[in-house]
């Protein structure tokens, strides 16, 4: 069944990761942390400027930076506080991955990026993408930077189910039609919950300890060891909300920060939830509009409409009757693959060719094979039936960050009707996935806040009128309530909208990183 994620596979050249839709802001308890919010239109608090004596000997670190299989990139260990309101408790150790400027030009200090999750792998990222990909003009003047977030990848990652156990909780029917199938998806949610809190020791210790207020105090670790008074940041999606959050806690150390693909860090679980539902509504009526126009549209002719109707009846048909995959684990298609392969192909316009392919394959020909491929892709489903732990640490974080939307299947099924009108197609799946942080065995420590970041320098935010995951009016909201935001507009489909494409948008971002100049407040390309 798909998580409540917000961005696209991180394979992909774009690998913008999804944020969860319950990915909300953070706040801690202690003296040294900021206060929870006890109403939605409270404020993040910055944290005092001075440095705790406490974490003075992690703000002196010195990086020791080695080879790492990676041709001209560097890797080091860098060491946080498991827990930031007892240091002394023990350490959480964090991989960092680097490329050092290539010149010519004066160097501008350190690029850190994020492409999202929350999950994705940022050295993964730095290292398959940025570091290689992003414009020669920024890694000529910067040194591209990455670290993976506590409980990710090389972080000490969390883990919840091995491959065959995560194969049968991707293929439980997530719209459930009697109380039967309710009962087998709550069922499905404990077990992924339990299992994230039993795996093994790391696990346990990390699980309460992931969540975006930490990581982004981890993030002034590392600006501080690259030696950079101040941070300059590139994240996408997830990786929005992480550096909005480090902007409202560290507001005089913000740099140049841009924000693509923005989370709106004041809603609750649930609004986000249903408004990312109709946000996939939308880009699949854009998909849909271009397909039916097509002599060859799987989905037939007639109105977008009317070829939601077409799908949607085909994911009817698969619950009763799976289609064959040719998947050597056994797997078939049902429905809940298939939608998460219809959703994975969302993010970006340039995979709706595939997805006219596969969805061909599986009208016509009864090959769900592939929709299974793009299923997969989404996962991170390797070849060999092992999953990276993408997902496990998406569920640890979105469910540490933000009370629930739902904590129970029946307050699902009163909010079905709303979720169904707000997409045909994808609502009643995407509202029973909402459902997973019900059964976290960690109590969240998060609430939705505004992030108003004062005093900070000005911060680019980008939204995607089409976007299917970060719906444009979360970019519009989060330029606002930043301070200093200047929102830029992409007039377009898919999930972000740096190096996709628009000379217009990469343009003026690249400007941006190169001199400080920001964007008129509300330009659009």
């Amino acid at each position: 069944m798909h998580s409540r994620r917000l961005t696209r596979p991180a394979r992909r050249r774009r690998s913008a990761l999804l944020a969860a839709a319950a990915g909300l802001l953070l706040t801690g308890v202690s003296a040294c942390s900021p206060q929870p919010a006890d109403s939605a239109g409270a404020s993040l608090t910055a944290l005092p400027r001075s440095t705790p004596q406490s974490l003075t000997r992690y703000y002196d670190q010195t990086l020791k930076w080695r080879e790492c299989g990676a041709p001209g990139f560097e890797c080091a260990t860098l060491k946080a506080p498991l827990d930031y309101d007892k240091p002394a408790a023990g350490n959480i150790d964090l991989a960092v991955s680097r490329k050092k400027a290539t010149g010519p030009g004066k160097r501008l200090g350190s690029l850190l990026v994020n492409p999202g999750g929350p999950g994705g792998s940022a050295v993964g990222y730095l290292q398959s993408y940025a570091g290689i990909g992003y414009p020669e003009g920024i890694r000529a003047r910067y040194d591209m930077v990455a670290v993976d977030p506590r409980g990710v990848a090389r972080s000490e990652p969390v883990t919840c189910l091995s491959g065959r156990a995560m194969d049968r909780y991707t293929q439980t029917d997530a719209t459930p039609d009697d109380a039967g199938e309710r009962t087998e998806l709550s069922a499905a949610f404990e077990d992924f919950a339990q299992g994230c809190e039993t795996h093994d020791r790391t696990s346990r210790e990390v699980l309460p300890h992931v969540s975006t207020v930490e990581t982004a105090r981890d993030m002034d670790l590392v600006r501080a060891a690259v030696g950079d008074e101040k941070l300059n940041y590139v994240g996408a999606s997830y990786g929005t909300f992480l550096g909005a959050t480090y902007a409202g806690l560290y507001p005089e150390r913000v740099g140049r920060l841009v924000l693509d693909g923005a989370m709106d860090p004041s809603l609750s679980a649930r609004e986000l939830n249903m408004q990312q539902t109709a946000g996939f509504e939308t880009a699949f009526q854009s998909f849909a509009k271009d397909c039916v126009g097509r002599s060859d549209c799987p989905l037939g002719k007639g109105t977008p409409a009317q070829a939601g109707e077409r799908l949607k009846k085909f994911f009817t048909d698969l619950d009763a009757k799976p289609l064959d995959a040719g998947d050597p684990d056994g797997r078939k298609l049902g429905e809940s693959l298939a939608t998460t392969g219809v959703i994975a192909a969302m993010y970006d316009e340039g995979a709706w060719p595939q997805l006219r392919d596969a969805l061909t394959a599986a009208l016509s020909k009864k090959d769900g094979a592939g929709l299974l491929a793009l299923s997969d892709s989404y996962y991170e489903r390797d070849p060999d039936g092992s999953y990276t732990n993408l997902m496990f640490a998406n569920a640890a974080v979105n469910c540490l960050d933000a009370p629930p939307a739902f904590t129970s299947p029946d307050e699902v099924e009163k909010s079905l009707p709303d979720f169904e009108k707000a997409s045909p197609v994808f609502g009643a799946g995407l509202a029973w996935a909402s459902l997973n942080c019900a059964y976290w065995p960690v109590k969240p420590t998060g609430a939705p806040q505004r992030i108003t970041a004062e005093g900070a320098a000005p911060i680019v935010v980008v939204g995607t009128t089409r976007d299917p995951a970060t719906p444009y009016p979360w970019a519009k909201s989060l330029a606002a309530q930043l301070s200093s935001g200047r929102l830029l507009t992409y007039d377009g489909d898919g999930h972000t909208a740096y190096g996709r494409g628009s000379t217009c948008i990469d343009g003026a971002i690249d400007h941006y990183l190169l001199t400080g100049t920001p964007p008129k407040d509300g330009k659009r390309c």
